[in-house]
């Protein structure tokens, strides 16, 4: 059978022209450099090159199993740098999937710094996962899940990123504009728009209806964070969103906002992985980039507590 080792010794013979220089740059003896492809020659039942022809020629089976080499070797070379690269975390993958639709604020400057200091880590955001990203990530279709929502799975740890304020969202003219804070029972007569997700990753519902037992009169889905904006603007209901979502509208005056309750609801953002890749160096920056980034371009947040 034909070996690596083999390819690699007429790659050096080629290269040096001489049997004393191909044993010397493979760190063989010349005796056993000789043994080695008398032994192949014998498997092959061809000689390969030419003995005593100066410069050394190669027979057309020598000259085939070089182009095998030179196809080849550069691939394992490559593969073995990659392997040595994903070992000390160095390289790898980043798929990652994210449970808030308003996140990109902070989640592209991250992704962009990553980038720079990783560029051997393929990052990517994939479709399809949005409907049960956890499970995914236990699967290995996901590396990443940002969650305010961190379920205990086995097999995924969780790192705080930060802790934030969910406000709601209502008309500039509202009754409530009127108070200094929103209670659960408020919200008994309003209609409530949120994005179209599972109740239980709503801060509103886990963090301030559900433990009051309120629940609103209605329930109205919309996909997009400038859509609730709208539809809040124009009496359609109120809608409750971290407060960096809603500090452009607030700003231009399109809606004001109220805290909800007197000490506010708070929730934690945090990031989940695999706890087996947990040492992964490029895992644990990404985790260190969104934290500061986050500080760097959000507005009334904390830092999280583990």
């Amino acid at each position: 059978m034909i070996e690596l080792r083999h390819l690699k010794t007429l790659a050096a013979l080629r290269g040096s022209g001489s049997l004393v220089d191909a044993a010397e740059r493979l760190h063989l003896t010349q005796s056993a450099l000789s043994h080695q492809l008398k032994s192949l020659e014998h498997l092959l039942d061809a000689e390969l090159f030419i003995r005593k022809s100066k410069p050394l020629q190669f027979t057309p089976a020598g000259q085939r199993l070089l182009r095998l080499a030179d196809d080849l070797l550069p691939r394992v070379e490559a593969a073995q740098r990659d392997l040595q690269r994903l070992v000390k975390g160095q390289a790898g993958r980043l798929h990652l999937a994210i449970e808030c639709h308003s996140c990109y604020q902070w989640l592209m400057p991250t992704l962009d710094a990553f980038r720079l200091k990783w560029p051997e880590v393929e990052v990517d955001i994939p479709g399809g996962h949005h409907f049960a990203p956890l499970p995914a990530l236990k699967r290995q279709e996901l590396d990443l899940v940002i969650t305010a929502d961190p379920r205990p799975i086995e097999g995924v740890s969780y790192s705080p990123l930060f802790r934030y304020e969910s406000l709601l969202a209502i008309p500039k003219d509202h009754a409530f504009a009127a108070k200094e804070f929103v209670e659960p029972g408020d919200l008994a007569n309003e209609t409530l728009i949120t994005y179209p997700v599972e109740r239980n990753l709503l801060d509103i519902f886990s963090h301030f209806l559900d433990p009051a037992g309120v629940e609103p009169a209605g329930i109205r889905t919309a996909e997009l964070t400038i859509l609730m904006m709208q539809l809040v603007a124009s009496h359609r209901g109120v809608c409750a969103l971290p407060s960096w979502a809603m500090t452009e509208y607030l700003e231009r005056n399109y809606v004001t906002a109220r805290r909800m309750g007197a000490e506010g609801t708070w929730g934690t953002l945090y990031a989940a992985y695999r706890s087996n890749q947990q040492e992964l160096a490029f895992i644990q920056e990404f985790i260190q980039l969104a934290q500061q980034t986050s500080e760097q371009v959000l507005a009334d947040i904390k830092p999280a507590v583990e």
